[in-house]
């Protein structure tokens, strides 16, 4: 089949008329999709920020060497960064 002869196929099949009854698709509820993130992120708390193009090439580089997600990758920074500060106030450095 040349591509003219699809061409004028398909501009044929779009004149032809449609159904007498036409197809109805229900939108799935609202119920479903709140639900399923409810129950993946419940008892979980949003911390983000807005940061400069090198951080952010930072996060990047870090997320696919460690092959985290961003809340996986800021915890494992958050709890780097409270190890050191307990350490530093248990000797006194603060």
């Amino acid at each position: 089949m040349t591509k003219s002869n699809r061409a004028a196929d398909f501009l044929q099949n779009m004149k032809q008329d449609l159904p007498a009854t036409p197809l109805v698709i229900e939108p799935k509820p609202q119920e479903a999709k709140a639900n399923k993130t409810a129950s993946t992120r419940a008892g979980l708390k949003h911390i983000g920020g807005y940061f400069d193009m090198e951080t952010v090439e930072k996060v990047a580089v870090l997320r696919a060497r460690l092959r985290l997600d961003n809340s996986e990758l800021i915890k494992l920074a958050i709890d780097d960064l409270h190890r050191k500060h307990t350490a530093k106030r248990a000797f006194g450095d603060i």
